[in-house]
Formats: structure tokens, C-alpha cells, sequence
């Protein structure tokens, strides 16, 4: 037999089961509010158009506009030298000197046998003139005659070769004073004074590099020939070459040459630009970071190049929307400028870009945009 229980009684304990049951509903939504993930702190920028240049980067050599080994002409011991290792010298200006004596007294003797036979070719001269007109007068024959105007002759061709000689002896008492063919940087000193040195020995003197303008030699893929040959013949190309270090500055030059063949090994292209190179900032041996500019690209979409992120569908960027949740959105990324990603679609002008704190992201996340320190 059932039970029943009066409904007075029941009417209290409907009334502890709903009360229960609401209070339970309540904790549960507050536990829901209180599990809701906070804000994640972003850094963001807004998608804008920019001037882009369009530059061929790679990397190059600083090559010095010449190289000069300096080397003696004749030989004999040095006995004085009027730079420093390192000094930058001009054009003409003396650097060594060789003993003179040697060369001063062979200039003599050259003196003295030009002025010994141009005495006798005075007297053979004299002889032929009288010899002339006695055989006129049948004093003397023809043959004797003749033979004084041949002795004459060959008089007058000893001088010559007595004035070359004279001649030879002066160039070789001037090469005792050797000078800078070439402006330039001077390198190390290779010979001290006392040292013998052999006329045109192999081992150079000293190396002088001309550093004002030097060149700096780079390549790019042939690809990019067509585009470079195009834009050089409308005028002259701008290269920047940054050498490497910290708080290194980039300087600015011209494109003035294009190899004329493709290395067929890499694929490249040898070019050449020069620099005026003034402050000496660009040092011979030295590599650099090259841009050759070929032209500017005027209102390109950019971005942030770190707002750029990589995934398995390729790349895309999250956007901020006006809710301050954010979006995946797929972006083709033409090429990269500086600090700059050129985008070839996927975003507008104006939309909000996240450049930092992308791992704690998803889509749908709320963010907040914290100011960059």
C-alpha cells in the first residue's frame, strides 16, 4: 500500500527544492563569467598605401677604383723614404729615393762622348766642305772626296746615338726618385731605407689602393637583367651599399657597368657601381649590403612585416575587428621592403593589423591593444 503524505507537508519541501535549484543556477553562471578568458594584450597597425622603391638586393664587394704595385725602374739602395704606411698620397708625390751617384756619373761620361764625337763630326764636316771643292779643281779624286762625306756621316750618326745615350742616362737618374703613379691609400711599407733593390723586381715597393671613388662589385639573378637593362637605358640606376657592422650607414652611388655575360655556374649576373666614397666609409676587401634601385613603386598596400605570420594554408594575418576580436585573413605577400610587406590582396586601408602577440591567438579572441614601449 502506498504511503501518502498530507499536502501541507508537501508544500515546504517544493519550496527548498526550487530555492535550491535556483541557487545552483546562479552559481553556475557565475562560475561561466568568471571562466572567460581576459583580453589578450596586443601591438597592432593599421594596413596603409606607401611609396615602395623596387630594389635588386644582394651582396657585394668594395673593390678600390686601382691598384698600383709600385716597383723600381733601376736598381740600387734605398736612401729615403717620405711616407708612412697607410698614408694617403697624391699623384706625383715622392715616396722613395735610390743613390744618385751611380746614375749622376754615367750621365757624365754620356756628356762627355756626345761632346768628344760632336768634335769630330765638326772636323769631318769641314774635311768633306774642302774636300768638295778640291775636287773641283782635280787636287784630289772623286773616291777620296767621297770618303771624307761618308766619314762625315757616320760622325753625325755616333752623335745621335751619343744623345740617345745622354738621354737614356737623364731617364735613368729620374727613375732614381720614385712617385705615386696614382692617388691613393698607401699599404705596408715593404722596404726600409738600406735595403737593395733590383730594377724591376717582382716584389713591389709598396701597394697603393685609390679608395676616392672605389667600386663595388655585386650580382644578381639573370632574371632580374631584363628589368635592369630596361631601366638603365632611361638613365642612371641608384645603388646603396650598407657595409656590415653595427651603425654602419648606407652610401650612395651609380650603376656603371653591366657584365657581358651571364656566369653560367650561378646563374647571375656581375654588375658594378661607383661610389664617390669621400668619407671613406666603403673600405677595398670589405662586403656590403647592395640595393640597386630600379624604380618606385607608388601606392602599395603594406604592412608590418612581423604582422605577417605562416600557417598551413600559406600566409595570412589576423585582423582586429571592430568588436576587438580578431580574424584570420589570408594575405599574398608580393615582396618585402625594410620593415615593410608588400601585399598583393587580402586586406583594406584602414583595418587593423596584429604585429605582436600572435601565439596566444585564435579566431574569435578578444584583444586588447597595448601602447609599444
Amino acid at each position: 500500500m502506498t504511503p501518502t503524505f498530507p499536502t501541507s507537508r508537501l508544500r515546504p519541501l517544493a519550496a527548498l527544492f526550487a530555492l535550491t535549484l535556483v541557487s545552483s543556477l546562479v552559481s553556475c553562471a557565475k562560475a561561466k563569467k568568471a571562466s572567460a578568458p581576459p583580453a589578450v594584450p596586443v601591438l597592432a597597425a593599421a594596413v596603409e598605401t606607401r611609396d615602395v622603391p623596387l630594389d635588386a638586393n644582394a651582396v657585394g664587394r668594395v673593390d678600390p677604383f686601382a691598384t698600383v704595385a709600385v716597383r723600381s725602374r733601376v736598381g740600387g739602395p734605398i736612401v729615403r723614404v717620405t711616407f708612412r704606411e697607410g698614408q694617403d698620397v697624391r699623384q706625383d708625390e715622392l715616396l722613395f729615393e735610390i743613390d744618385r751617384r751611380p746614375f749622376e756619373v754615367a750621365l757624365q761620361v754620356s756628356l762627355a762622348n756626345l761632346e768628344r764625337d760632336r768634335a769630330r763630326a765638326r772636323e769631318a764636316d769641314e774635311n768633306a766642305k774642302r774636300y768638295e771643292e778640291l775636287v773641283k779643281k782635280d787636287y784630289v779624286t772623286k773616291e777620296q772626296a767621297s770618303q771624307t762625306t761618308s766619314n762625315a756621316e757616320a760622325l753625325r750618326a755616333i752623335v745621335k746615338a751619343d744623345e740617345g745615350d745622354v738621354a737614356n742616362a737623364r731617364l735613368n737618374l729620374s727613375y732614381c726618385s720614385i712617385t705615386a703613379p696614382t692617388p691613393g691609400r698607401t699599404g705596408s711599407l715593404l722596404v726600409n731605407v738600406g735595403n737593395l733593390v733590383k730594377a724591376n723586381d717582382d716584389k713591389p715597393l709598396v701597394v697603393i689602393n685609390q679608395v676616392e671613388p672605389v667600386f663595388v662589385t655585386f650580382a644578381v639573378p639573370e632574371g632580374a637583367l631584363g628589368e635592369v637593362k630596361k631601366r638603365s637605358a632611361s638613365g642612371k640606376l641608384t645603388v646603396l651599399a650598407t657595409p656590415n657592422g653595427a651603425g654602419a650607414s648606407a652610401s650612395t652611388g651609380e650603376l656603371t657597368f653591366i657584365d657581358n655575360a651571364v656566369d653560367t655556374t650561378t646563374g647571375t649576373i656581375n654588375l658594378k657601381a661607383t661610389f664617390p666614397n669621400r668619407d671613406h666609409a666603403l673600405w677595398p676587401g670589405q662586403f656590403a649590403n647592395v640595393s640597386l634601385r630600379l624604380a618606385n613603386e607608388t601606392g602599395a598596400l603594406v604592412v608590418p612585416t612581423e604582422a605577417v605570420q605562416t600557417g598551413q594554408a600559406g600566409t595570412f594575418v589576423y585582423v582586429i575587428g571592430p568588436d576587438e576580436t580578431v580574424a584570420t585573413r589570408p594575405v599574398v605577400v608580393r615582396r618585402t621592403f625594410r620593415q615593410w610587406s608588400v601585399l598583393e590582396k587580402g586586406v583594406a586601408v584602414g583595418e587593423r593589423v596584429v604585429t605582436d602577440g600572435h601565439l596566444r591567438l585564435a579566431p574569435g579572441v578578444k584583444v586588447t591593444i597595448k601602447k609599444a614601449e
